[in-house]
């Protein structure tokens, strides 16, 4: 997805107050810039949700200017590896109790508890991801404003609920033999007004939302299929390690002119 998005209008008003983001992500290339997983951002009211992987230092990032109150959190944690894939869990519910409970964040099952950065938000604070103010665009994979801070890498069951608030085992398990974090492929949720699940398994047909919901998406560039999913992870190029090379088709091909390589 280094040059693609998937967005869609938001017309419908949701909830401000709590919502979950669940996604598979596997990562092709690391540093350049921001890689930005979901966003919306409305220009006028400069207010935005994200979450990112950082340029600083590759951790994970929830970023949000919502009238004026800013919350940041940004993991303790790197997430660098190129060759697995790490399953995201993100829940904003903005209506429990206890501060820290506010914001949660798992990654392959585990809630993250450390934060380099971290400013809870208050109670029943609103977040701009599923705002309405005109232009309310909800962007996968980069900003909705301007080609910019594109997620590089591969993306699969990418889910969020509208006004309902899930835990990391609603979408994932530890596999009993190996411990492995793995996926759950039809998990059972309700996804509210703008709620979506996109499983990106039809090949004819990659942005299509398979909820209740069936909202339309728009793709901006070309979305790529491919077979390197969360139940089959294809090894691949380190660009670590080839650094002299071009990375493509989700670090499956490799092209370089040095003779050394």
């Amino acid at each position: 997805m280094a040059n693609t998005s998937i967005y869609r209008t938001i017309t419908s008003a949701g909830s401000l107050t709590t919502w979950t983001f669940s996604a598979w992500v596997k990562r092709a290339d690391l540093w350049d810039t921001n890689k930005v997983l979901i966003m919306n951002r409305n220009t006028a009211a400069s207010s935005e949700t994200k979450i990112q992987f950082n340029m600083t230092n590759e951790a994970i990032q929830f970023y949000q200017d919502y009238s004026s109150t800013v919350s940041n959190q940004v993991t303790s944690s790197y997430y660098r590896d190129t060759g697995a894939w790490y399953h995201i869990v993100v829940v904003w519910d903005t209506t429990n109790g206890p501060p820290a409970d506010r914001f949660r964040l798992w990654v392959n099952g585990v809630r993250v508890t450390e934060f380099s950065t971290s400013s809870n938000p208050g109670s029943s604070a609103g977040s701009a991801l599923l705002q309405t103010a005109s232009p309310a665009i909800l962007a996968i994979g980069k900003q909705p404003v301007g080609d910019t801070e594109y997620f590089d890498g591969e993306m699969s069951h990418v889910i969020l609920t509208d006004g309902y608030a899930y835990d990391a085992s609603t979408f994932g398990e530890f596999d009993a033999t190996s411990g492995i974090w793995k996926i759950k492929t039809s998990p059972s949720v309700t996804y509210g007004t703008n709620g979506f699940f996109l499983k990106m398994e039809d090949r004819t047909n990659l942005d299509l939302d398979s909820s209740s919901n069936a909202h339309t998406f728009t793709t901006g560039g070309t979305l790529t299929a491919t077979y390197d999913n969360p139940s089959n992870n294809f090894a691949t190029f380190n660009p670590l390690h080839n650094t002299g090379a071009v990375m493509s088709n989700g670090n499956t091909t490799a092209q370089s002119n040095d003779a050394n390589f």
